[in-house]
């Protein structure tokens, strides 16, 4: 094995050389006991002449290739997501083509290929001018793009909404207005201030238990129209309360990047299906374990994705809204891409200490799947911060 030269905290280095991997299937060879979204990032395309920090220049070849790697392990791609850095540098005009490329690949892959669009209102600019109203409509707009593609909707939540609504009776005006015209049931997204602090105080309430209340209600009333609700507040207490509220026949997906095993699995009363940003980091493992779980070998289930929490809790670390880069390096060190560049420089987001030890979770949860590129990969980035 490649050993080469990592930071440590305390401002030193240290040699390190990663084990073995461990050798996961790369295609799923029956139907999940879950319904598993993966949150897809995007490939850029560092060979583009543009500024980095202001153009979206991505490499979409990269970019649908990946979400065919997810398709072939069984487990669908939540597009245009937060992990795709919407409102992080990818915005509405570059969404909608990333929208309508992964549907089309989604339509010709080579068996089920489920695929949900994130639709919000990130086209407008938050202004204290804004009406309820102006949300409705941008959320609209984005509806029909989507819907016309042939995509599924999920409701991503507004920073428009969060900066104009008066109180939780502006939320649930919008939501009831939106739900009734959607073709297909669609996927609520409630969005922690943790991953976007500009979402504090969404559904008209700064306390996520009252919160939670506006949100159930809301879907009581139209639940003909939600397949689910995905909840992100990292919080797995939170969402195993808010789980056992939901009207019969709606899914509560789990956002939570810090507790998904326990809450995939459930308890007597229940459990999350899964709509996670680390499952594009982890995506042969998490359809490993899944497939264990089909077999009803929990302890494999188990077994295999409880390495993959501290590499998981690590990549969603405070600032929680820079996991991007830690999904990204991920994709780089295995292969995915040939490269280690984000649009809008966000590769830059995270220390050189903080992917070093990204390096060794990733190696101790058996996740660098070719572990000598893996360590010249990462001596490259390294030797960038004068580490070699």
């Amino acid at each position: 094995m490649t050993t080469l030269t990592l930071p440590t905290s305390d401002g030193g280095t240290e040699r390190y050389t990663p084990g073995p991997p461990t050798r996961f299937a790369y295609k799923a060879e029956g139907a999940l006991p879950r319904v598993a979204y993966a949150a897809a990032h995007v490939v850029a395309d560092p060979r583009a002449d543009c500024d980095p920090w202001l153009d979206e220049s991505v490499d979409w070849d990269a970019t649908i290739a990946y979400r065919r790697h997810l398709w072939d392990l069984g487990l669908g791609v939540a597009e245009a997501m937060d992990t795709a850095q919407r409102g992080m540098g990818l915005g509405w005009p570059t969404a909608q083509e990333l929208i309508r490329r992964s549907v089309e690949a989604a339509r010709h892959h080579d068996g089920e290929a489920l695929v949900a669009c994130g639709a919000g209102t990130d086209h407008l600019a938050v202004d204290p001018s804004l009406s309820v109203d102006d949300v409705i409509r941008a959320y609209e707009e984005q509806f029909e793009m989507i819907e016309g593609a042939g995509g599924r909707i999920i409701l991503m939540a507004s920073r428009a909404l969060a900066a104009c609504a008066s109180g939780p009776e502006d939320y649930a005006r919008v939501y009831d207005r939106l739900l009734r015209q959607v073709k297909e049931p669609v996927i609520i997204h409630w969005l922690g201030e943790m991953f976007d602090p500009a979402l504090a105080g969404y559904w008209g309430c700064q306390d996520h238990t009252a919160a939670m209340d506006v949100a159930v209600d809301i879907i009581a009333r139209n639940a003909s129209k939600v397949d689910g609700i995905k909840v992100s507040l990292l919080d797995d207490a939170k969402e195993i309360a808010m789980r056992r509220r939901l009207a019969k026949g709606v899914r509560m997906y789990s956002g939570d990047d810090f507790n998904y095993p326990d809450l995939i699995a459930g308890d007597e009363e229940g459990y999350s299906d899964a709509l996670l940003g680390i499952f594009d980091a982890i995506a042969p493992a998490a359809s490993a374990a899944l497939a264990a779980m089909a077999r009803q070998d929990m302890a494999a289930y188990h077994q295999i994705l409880a390495p993959t929490v501290p590499l998981s809790r690590h990549i969603f670390k405070a600032p929680t809204r820079f996991y991007k880069t830690g999904v990204v390096f991920m994709a780089y060190l295995n292969r995915h891409q040939d490269h280690f560049t984000m649009i809008g420089g966000q590769q830059s987001a995270r220390s050189a200490v903080h992917l070093a030890e990204l390096f060794r979770l990733a190696d101790k949860a058996g996740l660098l799947q070719d572990p000598d590129l893996a360590s010249r990969r990462a001596a490259t980035v390294m030797a960038q911060y004068g580490i070699a």
